[in-house]
């Protein structure tokens, strides 16, 4: 009988996109970082942005906050690439300094353009999502900009003035949107990479963030077929900083994770885009399995279960 690795294995090499294929080289094949920063240069335009479904359930080919926070957390958090100066870091910089879809607090979640493409119905202009009018994605960005600008530079103050805005901006309680959460966990991990924590009120902003995933993680484990927040969303080590308080449920998951796997090595994807685009949701959704996977077995790695 096949493992739960050699199954996802199977799957990846059969149908993921090269993107996704070189992220599990690099992370399960002694692949290269390389690899993955040129196959993910081919989502830049030349503008320094990224477009064309990075993040796959938008196909907008177009240079959008969307794509271009996904291309950098892979770059900033899965790598943790070093190099500055790389011509796909500093276009992605040069793009956030141009100001494109920038209002001078937030960068743009959503935007127009998406109406003119193959897309999930919450990328839709009209969506009324309640997360699309907080930080979620410009924090993750000014994260990002904070990791890779020169720290004497008009870019770099911009970044550390918008965490300081995004970290005022939250209730006295805790984030209660498990994406908007999200981005402010990976605003404060890039805050540390970059050695900026002096810059933001990093100890209050860590103790609300151990707080809200805390609230957030349903341990109704009967829900989680569908798309609700799992410890995964948050963690994917038994060494993280939110483990211990979450440990009972996310030792769990490893469990979930292995009994979940369907016989083609994928896992369920708990959305759709309800009935817009099926040929194109078909394909969306096959790139989802792929990274599903790839986060699906970091996080058994993590827990040393492969």
């Amino acid at each position: 009988m096949k493992s739960t690795f050699e199954k996802a294995r199977e799957f990846i090499y059969r149908n993921a996109r090269p993107l996704d294929l070189a992220r599990f080289q690099y992370h399960f094949e002694n692949g290269s970082k390389e690899a993955v920063m040129n196959a993910l240069s081919y989502y830049q335009n030349d503008d320094g942005g990224f477009g064309s479904a990075v993040e796959p359930d938008c196909w907008n080919p177009n240079s959008i906050p969307l794509h271009s926070g996904s291309a950098g957390d892979i770059i900033a958090r899965e790598l943790d690439f070093e190099d500055s100066k790389h011509p796909v870091i500093q276009g992605l910089l040069s793009w956030y300094a141009s100001g494109e879809h920038f209002n001078g607090k937030k960068w743009a979640i959503m935007v127009a353009s998406n109406n003119d493409y193959p897309h999930a119905p919450w990328w839709h202009t009209d969506s009324n999502s309640s997360c699309y009018a907080d930080y979620n994605g410009t924090a993750q960005i000014a994260g990002f900009i904070v990791r890779y600008a020169d720290k004497d530079s008009d870019l770099f103050k911009l970044g550390v003035r918008i965490a300081n805005e995004a970290i005022d901006a939250l209730s006295p309680d805790e984030i209660r949107d498990m994406h908007t959460c999200t981005c402010y966990i990976r605003m404060a991990d890039l805050f540390e990479r970059a050695n900026a924590t002096g810059y933001i009120p990093f100890d209050e902003l860590k103790q609300k963030l151990h707080k809200s995933t805390h609230k957030l993680i349903v341990t109704d484990t009967s829900q989680w077929n569908g798309y609700v927040c799992q410890p995964s969303t948050f963690l994917n080590s038994n060494k993280s900083e939110y483990y211990p308080e979450n440990k009972d449920i996310a030792d769990y998951e490893c469990e979930y994770i292995i009994k979940t796997q369907f016989e083609d090595g994928s896992w369920n994807i708990g959305w759709n885009w309800g009935g817009n685009y099926p040929d194109e949701w078909a394909i969306s959704k096959n790139w989802w399995k792929s990274q599903w996977i790839i986060q699906n077995l970091l996080y058994l790695k993590g827990f040393g279960r492969i």
